[in-house]
């Protein structure tokens, strides 16, 4: 398969059609056409189904969907750090992350920086510490800053000088919104609203497992969420009560955060591959990491 056989087919299983591919693509309808039959000669796969007026990926489809755009993204970003190795340095740098106020110790360096180089970008990935792990290991990103304990073997890391608090964000007219903090019988059978990652292979890491005991099994699950942001929204709907970091939720109209009790904190690492060759801008980053967090 070649790169430029894949962009092409990105683009028609963009458009939904061979006729608005073409036309993004600068090419004529029935050259369009052929590379797509070749291409589904040469994986022995049919790719598409072809309506009327339409045409869709059929699962064979789907699934090189998926891998054509971590190919094509993979090489973009091999070009661009090819392209950044001169005497200016310059470049793109890749980070993935969870939501955490921590990562305020991350942008400080990335700031510092771009100050003194304009020509390094950064990209940031929002996911969990699944997502973020799965693209690291692709390649896709240069590091991730996942929440401890989580199995390093495979990274070289950096602790960041912080611990994020674990509690509960609920209305502030819920029942228990006067206490200081919360407690396991105060929740245990509360609907609870829970990041995605906390499920019980997460827990046992997280030390969620520990804090519930044994009724970690019995728990209400009525919603989970990716982003604290949508948590908070499910939350001031009635729905239940949040789990999540502090400081991630603004509290200033009708919600609270109330930690957990006995408190329950979570260290961060920012982490990178082992053995991984890094541009310029890349190991320029990890000695301003250093840098800062040294200050902090």
């Amino acid at each position: 398969m070649e790169l430029r056989v894949l962009r092409y087919f990105l683009t028609v299983a963009r458009e939904g059609s061979i006729t608005g591919a073409a036309n993004a693509l600068h090419l004529t309808q029935p050259t369009l056409s052929r590379q797509m039959q070749e291409l589904e000669k040469e994986l022995g796969q049919k790719l598409f189904e072809r309506g009327k007026y339409k045409i869709f990926l059929t699962p064979e489809g789907m699934l090189l969907k998926k891998r054509a755009e971590e190919i094509v993204e993979l090489a973009d970003k091999t070009e661009a750090e090819f392209r950044s190795i001169k005497e200016i340095i310059g470049g793109d740098i890749y980070i993935g992350c969870g939501e955490t106020e921590s990562m305020k110790y991350v942008a400080q360096a990335m700031t510092a920086i771009q100050l003194a180089h304009p020509d390094i970008k950064f990209h940031i990935y929002s996911g969990n510490a699944e997502d973020v792990t799965e693209k690291l290991d692709k390649g896709l990103l240069d590091f991730g800053v996942l929440i401890q304990p989580i199995d390093l073997s495979k990274y070289d890391t950096l602790t960041l000088p912080a611990k994020d608090v674990w509690g509960v964000v609920m209305r502030k007219d819920a029942p228990i919104a006067n206490k200081d903090c919360v407690e396991l019988t105060d929740i245990k059978d509360k609907p609870l609203i829970v990041s995605r990652q906390m499920s019980k292979k997460y827990s046992a890491d997280s030390g969620f497992l520990d804090w519930f005991g044994e009724d970690f099994e019995n728990l209400y699950i009525a919603a989970t969420y990716n982003l604290a942001y949508n948590a908070a929204i499910m939350v001031e709907s009635g729905l239940g009560y949040a789990i999540t970091l502090d400081k991630l939720v603004n509290t200033s109209g009708n919600l609270c955060f109330k930690p957990l009790y006995p408190g329950l904190e979570s260290g961060l690492d920012i982490v990178w591959k082992k053995y991984q060759v890094f541009s310029p801008a890349a190991k320029l980053f990890i000695k301003k990491l250093k840098d800062e967090f040294k200050k902090a």
